[in-house]
């Protein structure tokens, strides 16, 4: 078959979103794998955490870098490098015999990551010249990514059941393969920008800010936060994050256009970014320990227990999208962000001993307010920017939410750092109570500051 063929966009578009699924997919099914990933590896709380955030925080220190790439060298070649790169990596994870070895090739899988989302959404804005058509296209992208993130828990459980903690990871391969013959068979060749600036000083402050950041959070859970260590990550943390800011106001060319930031939808919609993926990524991270290590569920029952938010995910990010013009973006956020933290609320008093039934209507509260928030949050950052920049605005968002699943799993975990029972819940008390007060912050931030937004109306 021919590029030329009437199917090329179609089979372009099922290569992009096979790209964004295996992305997300790896986000969420790593955490039925964390009690057969301890017990191998024989590894604990911090160690687990090193699994999970070794990809996210590399994948957000490179979203932004990865669509300059796309501009400069063609988003169809990084596309394709990213594909390589993340099914190599996921090969490598599938195969690692130490903990240590398993990280590092997470952390490969991250930079696969960050070169496949921005440039995914390229190749559609690519194949897809026509507004109505591209907006069809970038939603059933989006619903794919949807519904592999919010199925990840169910399918890893099945895997780890039946094949294994490896079989997570090495699923990865017929499907990057997959999309990498659609990509190299039927989509087009991109045009190149040689003159679009890599901004590699902002970069470089960014990976080394958050690398720090990751660093202090992660290691706090086993060597407490007065050592010396950890002071020096925190330290090289800030002072990077403040080069960053001064590297961007001067740059004219900026990685992170912090004008962005002027337009009050836009600030609010990355705050809220942050908190959402904080409590999401956070909690998900110390439910499916207390579901394997404190109720004894096996990692398909954990799966399956994170099935009634799975479902719900799906129905309400269709729904949401539907109700952002008909209510406005001020009202989906804060009903989004009360729902949320009032599912996350009646969580508070969970034991050990407690039923799992008891659990599931505020856990169908809590995700229904997340996929009301998501594709909101997305709404307003690209309708606060210039239509030209809507690739940077979205890429700082994905940026920003990254960035709060990330440090969300390092700080629930070192709150769950101790598994024994008693000190176990008296954390996960802890992490459900801070993940409500910044979503019902987030809540009066929205009510109070995205009144009178011009932009959300």
């Amino acid at each position: 078959m021919s590029v030329s063929s009437p199917l090329h966009p179609r089979t372009t578009l099922v290569a992009a979103a096979l790209g964004f699924v295996v992305v997300l997919l790896d986000v969420s099914v790593v955490n039925v794998a964390l009690d057969a990933l301890r017990t191998s590896f024989s590894t604990d709380v911090a160690g687990l955490q090193w699994v999970v955030n070794a990809y996210t925080f590399i994948f957000a220190a490179l979203l932004l870098m990865a669509g300059a790439l796309g501009d400069r060298f063609g988003a169809r070649a990084i596309f394709i490098s990213g594909f390589i790169l993340f099914t190599l990596a996921s090969l490598g994870c599938g195969l690692a015999p130490t903990l240590p070895a398993l990280v590092v090739a997470r952390l490969v899988q991250g930079v696969g990551a960050a070169l496949l989302v921005p440039n995914s959404l390229s190749l559609l804005n690519q194949a897809f010249p026509d507004k109505g058509e591209r907006s069809r296209a970038v939603g059933w992208w989006g619903a794919a990514g949807g519904i592999a993130l919010a199925a990840g828990p169910v399918i890893g459980g099945f895997l780890v059941t039946h094949f294994g903690w490896r079989s997570v990871f090495l699923i990865n391969i017929p499907v990057g393969l997959i999309g990498l013959v659609l990509t190299i068979r039927y989509s087009a060749p991109s045009p190149r920008n040689e003159r679009r600036s890599l901004d590699l000083p902002g970069q470089a402050a960014a990976i080394i800010a958050l690398a720090s950041l990751a660093i202090a959070l992660t290691d706090a859970t086993h060597l407490g936060w007065a050592h010396p260590r950890i002071l020096v990550a925190l330290g090289v943390a800030v002072l990077s994050a403040i080069g960053l800011i001064l590297i961007e106001v001067r740059s004219r060319a900026p990685m992170l256009p912090l004008s962005f930031f002027s337009s009050s939808a836009f600030s609010i919609a990355s705050i809220i970014g942050v908190i959402v993926n904080f409590a999401y990524y956070g909690l998900i991270f110390v439910f499916s320990l207390f579901f394997q290590l404190e109720q004894h569920f096996s990692p398909q029952q954990t799966g399956l227990a994170f099935l009634p938010m799975t479902i719900v995910l799906m129905v309400m990010n269709i729904i949401a999208g539907r109700l952002i013009t008909r209510l406005g973006a001020r009202r989906l956020m804060v009903s989004g962000l009360v729902l949320a933290a009032g599912g996350y609320l009646l969580l508070i008093p969970v034991s050990v001993g407690g039923s799992y039934w008891q659990l599931v209507v505020p856990m169908l509260m809590a995700a229904s307010g997340i996929a009301l928030m998501v594709p909101t949050m997305t709404n307003m950052t690209l309708s606060s920017v210039d239509p030209s920049r809507a690739g940077i605005a979205s890429g700082v968002l994905n940026t920003a939410r990254q960035v709060g699943g990330m440090l969300g799993v390092a700080t629930c975990g070192y709150f769950v750092r101790d598994t024994a029972p008693a000190a176990f819940m008296q954390g996960m008390h802890l992490s459900l109570i801070v993940a409500v007060v910044l979503l019902f912050f987030g809540a009066a931030l929205s009510f109070f500051f995205l009144q009178r937004s011009r932009e959300n109306k």
